[in-house]
C-alpha cells in the first residue's frame, strides 16, 4: 500500500498542441499522448488521470453526448480519470475578456460549452474532480493601455463566466501566466480575482509560470527577486516564494507541477511565457518537490488539501522528446516525489 494516494497524479493533453503547428512542429495526436500516459510507470506507480484542453485538434467541444461517452469509455479503458479542463476561450471561436461586447459573449459561450462538456464527464463517472481553466485572452500590452478599466472589464466578463459555470456546478480557475493581461503578475492576478467577487473562481498555479512572477517579467514593479539574481542564493529565493505563495495560496484551486530555467520562451502561435523544462534539466531553477510545498502547504507548514489532483504541465518540448516513453517516466517520478513530500492517504 502506498503511503500517500492523494493528490492524484495527472498528465495533460495540451502539451501536444500548445506551441505546435503554425510553422512549428506538428501537433501530437491524442491517442499518442494517452498511450504514453497510460504506459508510464515508476516502481509500480502509474498516472491516475489526465487533464484535457478542449482544442479542435484533440476534441470537439460541440460533441454529442454519445461522442463524449466514447471519450469517457476510452479514458476509462486505460484506467485513467479526467480532471481539469482548459476552455478554448481565445479568438476566433472565443474572444478577449476585455474586448467588444461580441468578443466577450464569445468568451462566455466557450466557457459554457466547456462546462457542459465537463459536467457530462462527471455524470459519466470519469471526472471526480477538477476545474475549468480560463485566462483573459488578451496580452499585457493591450491591458496596460488602461489598467484600471481593463481590469474592471476582464472581471465583468469573468463574473458572467462564473455565473454560467455555476449553472453546471463548475469552478473556474484563472491561470497565472505572464503572457495574459490582468494576470501577468502576482499582484495583477490578485487584483483581478478580487474584482470578480464570485465564490466559484480561483487561481491555477503553475510552478514554471509563477517562477516568472518572482522575476517581474511584464511587470518589473512587482518583481520579488533582485535583477541579475544569483540562483544559488536559496535564502532569498525562499523568502520570495513565501511572499508570493502566501498571497496567492488562498485563491489556489488547481496546481501544475513543472520545471523552469528562469527564462521566457514561445513557439508556434503561443506568445512568450515561462519556459517549461524537463524535470531533470540541469538548467532548471526549481527544486520541484521542495518548491511545490509552498503551494500545497500553508504558511504554518500544514497541508491545505485544496485540490484532489495535481497535474504535470510541460509545454513546447520537442516532439522527439515528448514521444519517448522515458520522458514520461521521468515526469511521473517527479510527480511521485511531490506526493511523497506533500500528499496524504484516504481510504477508497
Amino acid at each position: 500500500m502506498q503511503a500517500n494516494n492523494y493528490p492524484k497524479l495527472h498528465n495533460a493533453t495540451w502539451p501536444g498542441v500548445v506551441g505546435k503547428g503554425d510553422g512549428s512542429e506538428p501537433c501530437i495526436s491524442l491517442d499518442t499522448l494517452l498511450t504514453l500516459t497510460a504506459n508510464a510507470e515508476v516502481d509500480g506507480v502509474k498516472f491516475d488521470g489526465i487533464d484535457i484542453g478542449l482544442f479542435d485538434v484533440h476534441f470537439n467541444i460541440d460533441d454529442s453526448d454519445d461522442g463524449i461517452k466514447k471519450l469517457a469509455d476510452k479514458i476509462a479503458a486505460l484506467h485513467l480519470n479526467i480532471g481539469s479542463i482548459v476552455a478554448p476561450i481565445w479568438p476566433p471561436a472565443g474572444g478577449s475578456a476585455m474586448g467588444t461586447r461580441e468578443a466577450r459573449n464569445q468568451f462566455v459561450e466557450q466557457v459554457r460549452k466547456s462546462c457542459r462538456y465537463g459536467k457530462k464527464l462527471r455524470e459519466l463517472g470519469v471526472r471526480p474532480n477538477g476545474i475549468v481553466r480560463i485566462d483573459s485572452a488578451t496580452n499585457p500590452e493591450s491591458w496596460s493601455a488602461d489598467p484600471v478599466n481593463n481590469t474592471k472589464l476582464i472581471a465583468a466578463t469573468f463574473r458572467e463566466a462564473c455565473d454560467v459555470a455555476s449553472d453546471y456546478g463548475e469552478k473556474l480557475a484563472a491561470e497565472g501566466e505572464i503572457c495574459w493581461g490582468g494576470m501577468h503578475s502576482w499582484k495583477a492576478m490578485i487584483d483581478t480575482l478580487e474584482a470578480v467577487d464570485r465564490p466559484n473562481i480561483g487561481f491555477q498555479a503553475d510552478m514554471a509560470h509563477t517562477l516568472l512572477y518572482l522575476l517581474g517579467y511584464n511587470s518589473p514593479e512587482d518583481r520579488l527577486l533582485p535583477e541579475n539574481f544569483d540562483w544559488s542564493d536559496r535564502e532569498t529565493l525562499d523568502k520570495a516564494f513565501k511572499k508570493m505563495t502566501n498571497a496567492l495560496r488562498p485563491w489556489t484551486i488547481d496546481f501544475h507541477v513543472a520545471q523552469n530555467d528562469g527564462t521566457v520562451f514561445g513557439s508556434g502561435a503561443h506568445d512568450k511565457t515561462g519556459r517549461h523544462c524537463q524535470p531533470k534539466d540541469p538548467n532548471g531553477k526549481l527544486n520541484i518537490a521542495h518548491d511545490a510545498g509552498y503551494w500545497l502547504r500553508n504558511e504554518n507548514g500544514n497541508l491545505t488539501k485544496a485540490f484532489k489532483h495535481i497535474c504535470w504541465d510541460g509545454c513546447m518540448f520537442p516532439n522527439a522528446v515528448m514521444e519517448k516513453q522515458q520522458t514520461w517516466n521521468d515526469i511521473l517520478a517527479a510527480m511521485i516525489s511531490v506526493r511523497n513530500a506533500h500528499g496524504w492517504y484516504e481510504a477508497e
